[in-house]
């Protein structure tokens, strides 16, 4: 087994994957700014992680942050929170040579339109917006690392997480409650344009799975970059009418152009819902399956559905209390 430290395992993801990196017989270091409280506690398995506090930004600014990760003696890394190229060139910079395996945590909007769905890794990558913009330099530079220089590096691009302990991207493409007390009340919502876009999520822990399967496989993974969803994207009307009957109601929708739609939401829940469905993504896992055995355990409802039980347990979700009539 290997010494494996994970940058920034407090978070989704590392609510799943640095228990099952330990199950598995791993050693583990979760390193992170110690400031995050786990979605999930899982304590005899955690208390055999072992945990460091660095503040990557600060120790990026002092010049330190890789020198302090080598000095963790890992023999694989995971990094699940590098968001600009510089960051990532100076961590690469201090593990080359150093590390059998280094996997980077990407994200789909790595992509903006696709010309194709399902798309593949071979789609051209047209990003639009910082993040996506950002990640994909990331990818650009890193694959070109492993082709040139041989550093160890896989890249994996999750959809939109989802998992117990946070809310998931709603039928109106953003981050709402109260979306979901509606539905659960039998009421009406209303969705934006056709209702035809789409999202496309994946639970936490199968992007964990993922991440396992590619260091078992490192042979087959290393210089590839990965779509790491469920089986299936879902339409907002799709999603919409299947939490409608989930919740033991028939469907109740309208809708509106999204010029329309968007006076009835606050100025950032609209940014954040255009910023969804103007990708409208759809992508395949062919790639992740055949080269590393990816099976992702739940569909994209079912990811929903399991967060949309914990939020309404823990009173984050409160049907009959929608703030629209």
């Amino acid at each position: 087994m290997s010494r494996v430290v994970v940058i920034g395992g407090s978070g989704h993801i590392g609510t799943y994957l640095i228990p099952s990196l330990a199950e598995q017989g791993h050693e583990v270091v979760n390193v992170s700014r110690g400031t995050t409280k786990r979605y999930q506690e899982k304590k005899a398995t955690w208390d055999r992680v072992e945990e460091v506090t660095i503040d990557r930004i600060a120790e990026e600014k002092l010049g330190s942050f890789g020198a302090k990760i080598v000095d963790l003696r890992p023999d694989i890394v995971v990094d699940l929170i590098s968001f600009t190229l510089p960051s990532t060139e100076s961590l690469v910079k201090a593990l080359r040579g150093k590390v059998e395996h280094f996997l980077h945590c990407s994200s789909i909007w790595v992509h903006g339109h696709l010309e194709s769905v399902p798309a593949d890794e071979t789609a051209i990558m047209n990003p639009f917006g910082n993040y996506g913009v950002n990640k994909a330099e990331i990818e650009t530079w890193l694959l070109r690392e492993a082709r040139l220089s041989g550093f160890p590096a896989t890249i994996f691009r999750p959809g939109h997480i989802v998992g117990p302990g946070w809310l998931p991207i709603c039928p109106y493409g953003n981050v709402d409650a109260d979306a979901f007390a509606l539905i659960a009340d039998g009421k009406e919502i209303v969705l934006p344009n056709f209702g035809l876009e789409t999202l496309h999520h994946v639970h936490a822990a199968d992007v964990a799975q993922f991440v396992s399967l590619a260091i078992a496989s490192r042979s087959t993974a290393v210089g590839e970059s990965f779509n790491v969803v469920s089986e299936q994207a879902l339409s907002l009307r799709g999603y919409t009418e299947a939490m409608y009957r989930w919740f033991g109601h028939e469907p109740q929708l309208a809708l509106l152009p999204f010029d329309e739609w968007k006076k009835k939401q606050s100025p950032e829940q609209a940014h954040h819902a255009w910023e969804h469905i103007s990708r409208s993504h759809s992508f395949s896992i062919q790639k992740a399956q055949q080269r590393v055995g990816y099976r992702p355990r739940y569909s994209s409802l079912e990811a929903i559905q399991e967060s949309v039980s914990a939020a309404i347990a823990a009173g984050e979700i409160r049907a009959g209390n929608s703030r629209y009539p």
